[in-house]
């Protein structure tokens, strides 16, 4: 591989990912970057040779690497990229910071950003997946990202210019996000406090959180998440055309599609990254032949089958 510039943060070559990932599986990444902060990311994007791929990563909430590994140079942002602050009704959040922890601190300060505060992984991939739950989005918040361009530039991008639509944004491939600015209403912390705890019981109730899974594995077939709400339809949600395809439960070598809430791929132990896509997939030809829906999966998937 191509010589690598020699940063002030950590570059690890041939790093095993899957004890990176929430469903620990994956082979190495040819190399993985901790840069030591913002200069120190866009200094050595601009000396990487330009055919050399990047990968962002965040915690690996929604991601299956498969078990080859990743051709690519894995960027993860740890502390120097995780800080939150907020002013009025605004919250500047680092991508790498925690959904849930961001949600919190705004809360704190009586700045409702509650939706946050059940959806798996950090800002960073919140933003480029812009996602969403209880029918509240990050589009519906976000102001406008930070982010260092493949070619070591720092842009500003307004929220438009993202064009965030269910579940995808229109954010540059190698392009790594480096901060959100968000607007929330205000609120009273202890009213904000009541409703994210309803949030967590109704999420834990329906999900398996104790399982190894990686989120929601498809996107719902009516382009949008669950609003949580008594008149929530249920016919197009992706759970329910899995049901109805009889694949609940399905299990392939150490995979299987929960019983809990059939939308959710489980690593149930020694689980590899080719028997969770290919139950997956498996999952998609029922579904296809049983409603004529064509699932598609909401977990990224990258990297080489071994």
């Amino acid at each position: 591989m191509t010589d690598l510039p020699t940063p002030r943060g950590k570059l690890t070559p041939n790093r095993p990912l899957s004890d990176l990932t929430w469903l620990r599986v994956g082979g190495p990444a040819d190399w993985f970057f901790q840069p030591a902060d913002r200069e120190d990311l866009a200094d050595f994007l601009r000396d990487l040779d330009p055919g050399v791929p990047v990968f962002p990563m965040g915690v690996g909430s929604n991601l299956i690497v498969r078990d080859g590994g990743l051709r690519a140079v894995v960027i993860r942002l740890g502390r120097g990229f995780n800080g939150t602050e907020i002013e009025g009704t605004r919250v500047r959040a680092g991508a790498g910071a925690l959904d849930a922890q961001v949600a919190k601190k705004a809360a704190a300060a009586g700045v409702d950003l509650t939706f946050l505060r059940t959806i798996p992984g950090a800002i960073g991939g919140a933003v480029r997946m812009n996602a969403g739950c209880y029918g509240s989005y990050v589009a519906d918040h976000l102001i406008e990202v930070t982010a260092v361009t493949r070619d070591g530039k720092v842009v500003t991008i307004p929220k438009d210019d993202l064009d965030l639509q269910y579940r995808q944004s229109a954010l540059p491939e190698g392009w790594v996000i480096v901060e959100a600015l968000f607007e929330g209403a205000a609120g009273d912390p202890e009213a904000l406090e009541a409703k994210m705890a309803d949030q967590l019981a109704r999420r834990d109730a329906s999900q398996p959180t104790k399982e190894r899974t990686a989120g929601s594995t498809f996107r719902n077939p009516a382009g949008f998440s669950s609003t949580g709400k008594a008149d929530d339809i249920q016919d197009l949600k992706a759970w329910k055309v899995i049901d109805d395809a009889g694949m609940r439960g399905a299990r392939l070598g150490g995979a299987q599609m929960s019983e809990k809430h059939s939308n959710f791929l489980l690593n149930t132990g020694d689980a590899t990254a080719a028997d969770l896509e290919r139950l997956g997939e498996d999952v998609r030809k029922k579904v296809f032949q049983n409603s004529g829906i064509e699932l598609v999966w909401e977990i990224m998937r990258v990297g080489d089958p071994a």
